[in-house]
């Protein structure tokens, strides 16, 4: 299997919205620059993917698999009242698995996320102290 792809690059929209916090075998792992709600993103690392049901069969159970580890650990880590996933892919067609925590408190509830309130990005000292906590979190074990 020849993951990630050679000449694989992340959307220029998702790029501008995100901070690349680490990568796995099938996925980039990008962390929203909205700091409303703990919000991850996985990109499978496959050129002109749009859809799930295009991803090559023998990267399909891998993709799930990193898509169920980060959301379990996002589970343990911010202990959120609901878990969304979803892959919409209506502003960037480029395949991408949205996972947020979500709580009964935050800016949208019981609302999707998306158009709810305006995006407050991450001052820089909250932004490097969430990356230190999800890197030791989710991916030093």
């Amino acid at each position: 299997m020849n993951l990630p792809s050679a000449d694989f690059k992340v959307d220029p929209k998702l790029a501008e919205d995100t901070i690349e916090i680490n990568r796995l075998h099938f996925c980039r792992v990008l962390l929203m620059n909205d700091s409303n709600y703990p919000w991850l993103i996985l990109v499978p690392q496959i050129k002109n993917i749009r859809e799930l049901h295009e991803l090559p069969p023998e990267c399909f159970k891998g993709v799930f698999s990193e898509i169920t580890f980060i959301s379990k650990e996002m589970e343990k880590l911010f202990k959120p009242d609901k878990l969304n996933v979803a892959a919409l892919g209506n502003q960037v067609s480029q395949l991408h698995i949205h996972i947020i925590a979500r709580f009964k408190n935050d800016a949208a509830w019981p609302l999707p996320v998306w158009g709810a309130n305006p995006i407050k990005k991450y001052g820089e000292d909250e932004l490097e102290t969430l990356i230190s906590e999800i890197q030791a979190n989710l991916f030093s074990k």
